[in-house]
């Protein structure tokens, strides 16, 4: 089965490996800490100091697996690989958004298109594999496209491509 690559920026890489540096070197000595803490107390049957350490040393070291994994996978997006006046990973896009119902009016938004480790819906930071991501990829300026998201149908009308 072929491996699929995760997109994402340059940021999105230096967040990653920011995330995955601070959960092996400081994270993770804190909940061995936090461990050898709750062992001083006693029985540990009935020590729930311990078991939440446990539990959260369990979170550290899955959430490290995950990135390690991620990690593995990346793909950073070359700018010299992307075409210059279509929407692609990276292009913050202002669109005309039509109404959904009659009583709605048009409304312009932007979006910046990120790889889906780096969405953000409610900064308008939006994954490539979203409803809207899917329907912007590789569009132009003056294109209309729909996106077929949760909520109905989203016409939308591309007005401009930063890349």
């Amino acid at each position: 089965m072929p491996v699929k690559h995760i997109i994402v920026t340059e940021d999105g890489l230096k967040k990653l490996r920011d995330e995955f540096n601070y959960l092996t070197t400081v994270r993770r000595k804190e909940v061995i800490e936090a461990i050898k803490v709750a062992r001083s107390f006693g029985d540990l049957t009935e020590n729930s100091e311990y078991d939440e350490a446990k539990s959260e040393q369990a979170k550290v070291e899955a959430k490290i697996a995950e990135l390690e994994e991620k990690l593995k996978h990346v793909r950073v997006i070359d700018e010299s690989e992307l075409s210059g006046d279509a929407a692609h990973v990276g292009s913050r896009v202002k669109v005309l958004i039509y109404p959904m119902d009659e009583d709605d009016e048009e409304e312009e938004i932007e979006y910046n298109i990120v790889g889906s480790t780096e969405s953000d819906p409610l900064n308008r930071r939006i994954s490539d594999q979203s409803p809207i991501g899917r329907a912007l990829i590789g569009r132009k300026v003056g294109d209309e496209t729909i996106a077929y998201t949760p909520a109905g149908e989203l016409t939308m009308k591309i007005l401009e491509i930063d890349n």
